[in-house]
């Protein structure tokens, strides 16, 4: 299919929102009406850190819970800390508590984070560069792993279809040298060199050399497989397999883009949105360009196509997918200048994957930029807060004002009827899998038996994969539609697609989505090996 590349245009109401909000100007509130057609922001929230990481915390039978991270102090950073400051986060209750993480030695600042198959997450490098901490949901706290073979910061990490985490890159500390690919195994608690999956490949033309093996936009995908998006112009498939291996794949676009977005919208067709970021880390204009990448065997030459441009040029933006298969795209700058609140873009846009096409929506109050983060709730909500976080406030920030310790939640359209008021969900009333009685686990090709308090032909079914966030990149989250589904009165049957690659092991979320597009509150289960 083809697509116009020219950026869409708005009615003239629109055009005035957006000019007014783009230069960092913000209406506390849209009227009622607006709220089906723009969505709505609830309160800024203080944090006692600035959450320039977050994860969702693995809880059944629903996630709650988000564990939200800065530095070594609540609202700087320094190099090799020892320790991380941490926020527990309600989603529901609204209880934030502080915690500081000292036992691990990490300071978790600039990390690599992948979610684990048993609701653990690992993360790797960052300040403290070698070493690697796991939280552990089971006992609400946090152990040592192994260092990794090498020293990173500012990699990313990826979780496989064997449960493996894969890592590559990570200049900004450790050294500017050669960082190839390592893996972790859960089970041996072990890393293991990969020699043969070898960075150059992917690595960008940053003016910054320690900035050219950041960020990577990765997907886990069949036989420990792992595409490899961007930032960098030229794509790669990555083989976590025997001693490693990669493949070119072909360019996404004319220039490199870090720090732009990317997510996994329907795993199920292998379908991809990239968009924004620019050619260097610091001190240039991103693009607002969009391309759509489909993936399919390991190996094989993805699909790329140009769409129409988001309104805005972004840099340091975040992305999350929603039940319904939109991508919600928030904060970020038209002037990629780090710990800064200048050229902010408050307005966040809709990609809708039926048109192909963005939509603008109701700006937030605080610029979300540079150590900003951005995840998928369980109700359907999306969070995003943090920015800021500099190295020493009186002396090299350009702007102290730009540290934001705090968040907001933003409710999308999907949750509003016309006349704004709340639209009535859909509500699990029970959850089993053929894997488990409680509804805990299931396994890829098992199923899912769902029973909702109102049956209709046309519910829908969609089961999203829990996210973590750090520096623009969410390697864990993705949406897979599930098409295969079976009623029986008030009880519908999921199978689950049979193939690690789309459903990697880790924590999902089972939405139930009325036909109006309104999703349930979800609830966690576990797809296991």
């Amino acid at each position: 299919m083809a697509f116009s590349s020219a950026v869409m245009s708005f009615p003239r109401s629109l055009s005035l929102l957006l000019l007014t909000f783009s230069s960092y100007t913000a209406a506390q509130s849209n009227t009622t009406s607006d709220k089906a057609s723009l969505g709505a922001w609830g309160p800024v929230i203080q944090f006692p850190v600035i959450p320039a990481g977050a994860f969702v915390v693995s809880e059944k039978p629903r996630s709650t819970r988000l564990l939200l991270f800065s530095a070594f102090k609540e609202q700087t950073f320094g190099y090799g800390g020892a320790k991380t400051q941490f926020a527990d986060y309600n989603t529901e209750t609204g209880v934030v508590s502080q915690r500081t993480i000292s036992n691990t030695q990490h300071e978790m600042f600039c990390p690599g984070i992948s979610a684990m198959q048993d609701g653990r997450v690992i993360i790797t490098g960052g300040s403290d560069a070698a070493r690697a901490s796991i939280f552990d949901p089971s006992t609400n706290s946090f152990v040592s792993a192994p260092n990794m073979t090498m020293a990173r910061g500012y990699q990313a990490s990826v979780t496989l279809s064997s449960g493996k985490v894969f890592t590559i890159g990570g200049s900004w500390s450790g050294g500017v040298r050669t960082k190839d690919g390592e893996i972790y195994d859960p089970a041996t608690n072990e890393w293991t060199k990969l020699p043969g999956a070898l960075v150059k490949g992917a690595l960008t033309e940053d003016i910054e050399v320690d900035k050219r093996d950041n960020h990577m936009w990765f997907f886990g995908w069949r036989d420990n497989s792992v595409f490899q998006a961007g930032p960098s112009r030229q794509m790669n498939w990555y083989s976590a397999a025997g001693t490693g291996s990669v493949q070119a794949a072909g360019t996404r676009d004319a220039e490199d883009a870090m720090c732009g977005i990317f997510v996994m919208y329907d795993a199920l067709r292998g379908k991809i949105l990239t968009a924004g970021g620019s050619t260097y880390y610091h001190n240039v204009e991103p693009n607002n360009r969009a391309n759509h990448i489909t993936i399919g065997a390991p190996g094989s030459a993805p699909i790329v196509e140009r769409l129409p441009s988001m309104a805005f040029p972004r840099a340091f933006a975040n992305a999350v997918v929603l039940p319904t298969g939109h991508v919600l795209i928030t904060g970020g700058q038209t002037l990629s200048r780090a710990f800064t609140d200048e050229n902010s873009t408050l307005v966040p846009e809709l990609f809708d994957p039926k048109n192909m096409t963005f939509r603008p929506l109701t700006p937030m109050v605080t610029p979300r930029n540079y150590h900003s983060t951005s995840l998928l709730l369980a109700d359907g909500r999306v969070f995003t807060g943090g920015g800021g976080l500099c190295y020493d406030p009186n002396n090299f920030c350009p702007d102290i004002k730009s540290d934001h310790p705090d968040g907001e939640i933003f409710s999308p359209p999907y949750l509003f009827n016309a006349d704004g008021s709340n639209a009535q969900r859909p509500v699990i009333m029970g959850l089993s899998t053929d894997s488990s009685s409680s509804g805990d686990s299931v396994k890829a090709g098992g199923s899912i038996t769902v029973t909702v308090d109102k049956p209709q032909a046309d519910l829908t079914f969609a089961m999203l994969r829990a996210g973590t966030n750090t520096h623009s990149v969410n390697t864990d989250q993705r949406r897979v539609p599930m098409e295969d589904v079976q009623m029986n009165g008030s009880q519908y049957v999921l199978s689950v697609p049979n193939d690690y690659g789309i459903m990697i092991p880790g924590d999902w979320f089972v939405f139930v989505i009325s036909g109006q597009g309104t999703p349930s509150v979800a609830q966690t289960v576990t797809v296991a090996l």
